[in-house]
């Protein structure tokens, strides 16, 4: 076995055979599946990138919301609200809050499925399909978004405040702009910036960094594919995730640093 897989050569000579075998896109045989790892992955990362996107963009959009609320209402009760929730949730670790709504939400109210992404009794057809996956995706999407969404508010909320105090705000008011409009077309576009940060950080970083809310709910995900392969030590399918997941946040920081130029005409790539 050792010399089929090639452990018998040197340590230098087998770095060099992998580095030419993923340059010809092949990245090894899973010692444990008896298949590519490469046609592994690419069964499991669609799985990934509905949890990872559903809870991105639902974290990102709530928490813009709620931090321009609180900042719209400084040092008022909605902003005391929205600080004290999102210090709460920004605080509560992922594997705790994912068993806390498996057993509230699924097994004692029976609103949500306790596991899997489709229905144990037969996959539904059609339309029926889409609203059972989505049925399975409501608790594992709010588990992996709740931190994000404590930290897109927190930074949007400060961003917002800063910008609400510059002139520029201070003119748009004497021009006759609402508040609404001020903080629509003036405020919250300069104060984006940091938000887009963290987003195209966690875009890569989420792809394998849902290890333990896959585990929970039994996501057949990257994450979950992650943590089998650890335990079998199954490393070319190992080195096959990290590799990927190493591309993957180069290709977001760059997306990020486009979406710079895109948000704020004062960026500009040169």
């Amino acid at each position: 076995m050792r010399a089929r897989f090639g452990l018998d050569r040197p340590i230098h000579e087998q770095l060099f055979v992998y580095l030419g075998n993923v340059a010809r896109g092949e990245f090894g045989t899973s010692y444990l599946h008896r298949r590519p790892a490469l046609e592994i992955i690419v069964d499991r990362i669609p799985a990934t990138l509905l949890l990872m996107l559903t809870a991105l963009a639902l974290s990102t959009i709530a928490g813009i919301w709620l931090g321009a609320t609180a900042a719209r209402h400084s040092d008022r009760a909605p902003d005391h609200a929205i600080t004290i929730g999102t210090l709460v949730g920004g605080a509560t670790p992922a594997f705790w809050l994912g068993q806390v709504l498996v057993i509230v939400f699924a097994a004692n109210l029976g609103w949500f499925p306790v596991q899997g992404m489709t229905s144990v009794r037969g996959v539904p057809e059609g339309f029926a399909r889409v609203l059972d996956l989505l049925h399975h995706l409501v608790l594992p999407a709010t588990t992996l978004g709740l931190l994000q969404l404590a930290l897109v508010t927190r930074l949007t909320r400060a961003g917002v405040r800063d910008a609400l105090a510059d002139e520029y705000v201070r003119t748009a008011r004497a021009k006759g702009l609402g508040p609404g409009a001020v903080l629509r077309r003036h405020a919250l576009p300069n104060a984006l910036l940091p938000v887009v940060t963290v987003v195209g950080g966690h875009f890569g970083t989420l792809l394998t960094g849902a290890v333990l809310t896959e585990i929970i709910f039994a996501w057949p995900g990257l994450g979950r594919l992650l943590y089998d392969a650890t335990l079998s030590r199954d490393y070319p399918l190992l080195m096959s995730i990290f590799l990927i997941a190493s591309v993957s946040v180069i290709v977001a920081n760059l997306l990020t640093d486009l979406a710079y130029g895109a948000l704020d005409p004062r960026v500009r790539l040169r």
